[in-house]
């Protein structure tokens, strides 16, 4: 490890001028009733308002977003089952046509089969 060059007087001497530039510096702002410190801070107060309106505005436009997005895919829902209902009466129709055609055949089938029967007599 090198030694240090300088003597503990030099350090202290050091530090006792960091002090002071660090006081100086501190005395040398202004004080809290002086017009331009007031100034700055009511400009910086109404900086954070307008920045929390902004911030409220974003946030009502981001809910109504989240709302029309929830009403446009609660309308596709109700949409999707109105087709399920409509396809399933679709169905449902067709089958009964389909089982009535099938019960008119039968009959036909049965009724000829007992003219037949009667011919034959």
């Amino acid at each position: 490890m090198p030694a240090r060059k300088d003597t503990f007087n030099e350090r202290r001497n050091d530090a006792s001028t960091a002090r002071q530039k660090l006081l100086d510096r501190f005395k040398a702002r202004p004080p809290a009733d002086d017009p331009a410190v007031i100034a700055r801070l009511e400009a910086q107060k109404a900086l954070g308002e307008q920045r929390r309106q902004r911030e409220a505005a974003a946030a009502q436009r981001a809910v109504e977003k989240a709302e029309a997005l929830a009403a446009e895919k609660a309308a596709e829902e109700a949409a999707k089952k109105a087709a399920a209902l409509a396809a399933a009466a679709n169905a449902a129709q067709e089958a009964r046509r389909r089982t009535a055609a099938m019960l008119a055949a039968q009959k036909a089938e049965r009724d000829a089969r007992i003219a037949e029967k009667k011919k034959r007599r």
